[in-house]
């Protein structure tokens, strides 16, 4: 008998610890850090209009008034909304009004979400931020690039939005058809067009970047990036009223809000086949979700706190003292102070997200009438506490300017 357990105890524990890494693998999969938490998530979007800020409230109504500020705005501080409204139209030709759960193309706001969504599979040992692009495309055209480029916008390469707008126009291709990430791959691969400069020389922001990381994240999951968002990103962080469309999907976007470029509402933008690559570009969301997003990104629902800070570290020489990038990120830093952000700007539509590290505050506006209004913001970062973010603002020691 005692022999019988000595030969059926170690079978014992390797079937044990093979279910084990069965569970373990399934967690990863399905992986949050935290779960989500409807009521906590609920409460946390409770606003009261009648107690609106009245100092935000009349800075927002001159902003519409002199600056033609059209768009959809929250601002929050300490886990409460200080205010949030939504101000003017949706699509003028049919004069519908925007409404506060109005569903916006983030433009490169999106870029945020991506970068989250690497550094996720990162976490989980699906990819390493030191890996070439070659790793995962094998016609990739170019030699030394790598994820962490990628993510910082030192690649180097071109903007893949011109380059492929002028073979489309050259080739009198279909404009209203769009086209997937992978086309773009293999378009690159195809082509070869020359790069802006050397991997790793400068900091060159550009859409090709982000696109890229887009094709990764499908390659790496076998998912598309859509459903990958929703699954890892979106739901885990509640944003309910997030998705990405592309024009490679859908004829046409099924949402309402529609761009208006050149500051003017004649000039309103159809969608076309730059509208079907997604990651640097094509999650479409909400002023209340882009909340919920800040609010899964603080709590650890998404990330760990040291992805966090990497992601939130200037990996690029400082711009006028206080401005950077990091994964995903646009940087100001000071003494005392942080504040991560992103700007988005495609087709009608443009944006700021910030969110105030330091002070806890949140301020999202999204337009869709594509002016200067959201260069006038100076205002109300001094109403809510926090640090001007501007680059104007500051001098190139990064000392505050006189403008």
């Amino acid at each position: 008998m005692t022999r019988i357990l000595k030969s059926i105890l170690p079978i014992c524990l390797l079937i044990s610890m093979f279910t084990a890494c069965q569970n373990n693998s399934k967690q990863d999969t399905n992986f949050a850090r935290k779960p989500t938490d409807d009521k906590t998530d609920s409460l946390l979007l409770v606003y009261d209009p009648a107690k609106a800020d009245q100092r935000i409230d009349a800075f927002m109504k001159e902003l519409h008034r002199t600056r033609a500020f059209n768009g959809n705005v929250l601002v929050a501080k300490k886990g409460k909304i200080l205010y949030e409204n939504a101000i003017g139209w949706a699509d003028y030709l049919h004069r519908d009004s925007l409404k506060l759960g109005s569903q916006f193309e983030l433009a490169s706001v999106s870029k945020t979400m991506t970068a989250t969504a690497i550094l996720m599979l990162m976490e989980r040992g699906k990819l390493k931020l030191d890996q070439n692009v070659k790793d995962f495309f094998p016609d990739f055209p170019y030699d030394g690039i790598t994820i962490k480029l990628l993510l910082t916008h030192r690649s180097g390469l071109m903007n893949y939005v011109y380059f492929v707008d002028n073979i489309w126009k050259k080739n009198h291709k279909d404009e209203r058809k769009g086209i997937t990430n992978m086309d773009v791959m293999n378009l690159i691969a195809e082509y070869k067009p020359a790069p802006y400069t050397q991997p790793n020389r400068v900091f060159h922001y550009n859409n090709s970047n982000f696109m890229i990381l887009g094709a990764i994240i499908e390659k790496v999951t076998g998912k598309s990036y859509a459903e990958f968002m929703k699954e890892n990103v979106f739901n885990p962080a509640g944003m309910k009223h997030t998705a990405v469309y592309s024009k490679a999907v859908y004829d046409k976007i099924p949402v309402d809000v529609v761009g208006h470029d050149r500051g003017q509402w004649r000039y309103s933008v159809v969608q076309n086949f730059l509208d079907g690559p997604v990651g640097d570009k094509g999650v479409y969301s909400t002023v209340n979700d882009l909340y919920l997003f800040d609010h899964a990104l603080k709590t650890g629902r998404l990330l760990k706190q040291q992805t966090l800070d990497s992601a939130y570290t200037g990996h690029n020489p400082a711009i006028r003292g206080h401005f950077n990038y990091g994964y995903g990120w646009r940087i100001f830093d000071s003494p005392g102070e942080k504040v991560v952000y992103h700007t988005g700007w495609w087709h009608g539509f443009r944006h700021i997200y910030l969110r105030d590290l330091k002070n806890d505050v949140t301020i999202v506006l999204l337009t869709n009438l594509s002016n200067g209004s959201l260069l006038k913001l100076d205002g109300l970062f001094n109403i809510v506490g926090m640090p001007v973010v501007r680059k104007s603002a500051y001098t190139g020691s990064g000392e505050t300017a006189e403008d």
